[in-house]
């Protein structure tokens, strides 16, 4: 199964951007408006109808958070997103390792979550080295698709 892959280096403490990619909280900055408890699961966009319900179905404090992709976007159903962290070659450095695992096919849908992904990563790296963030809806669309 195909896979997306992205590897971004955050100046940052490694627990700090563990921290902001587990919790609801880190993430609604980053990425897109999240809510849960961090540890189960977590869902994904507006409030009253969300875009994606992922399980929590592992977290290594300060070195991993995986996540399961129950309901959103068909593609992405049964699909485990993967953030794993560790010290980078510089001082001050946390090496963040993303996984968008599982894909049935490399379908133009893929492409596009790629460069979104890249994007969103770009937002956790910029935010937490200076403060702006910028989530989806301060993002430019990267296609049609958003």
């Amino acid at each position: 199964m195909p896979d997306i892959r992205h590897r971004v280096g955050v100046y940052a403490p490694q627990q700090q951007v563990y921290d902001t990619v587990r919790t609801p909280e880190g993430v609604s900055k980053w990425w897109m408006p999240a809510r849960g408890d961090g540890e189960h699961a977590l869902e994904f966009g507006d409030q009253d109808e969300p875009v994606l319900t992922t399980r929590v179905t592992e977290l290594v404090p300060g070195r991993r958070v995986r996540w399961e992709c129950v309901t959103g976007p068909g593609e992405w159903v049964g699909t485990t997103i993967t953030f794993d962290f560790s010290p980078g070659p510089a001082a001050g450095e946390t090496v963040v390792n993303f996984t968008h695992a599982d894909w049935r096919e490399p379908v133009e849908f893929m492409h596009h979550c790629s460069t979104r992904w890249g994007q969103f990563l770009f937002s956790l790296k910029n935010g937490l080295e200076h403060g702006g963030w910028q989530p989806v809806a301060d993002m430019p669309r990267a296609s049609s698709w958003n």
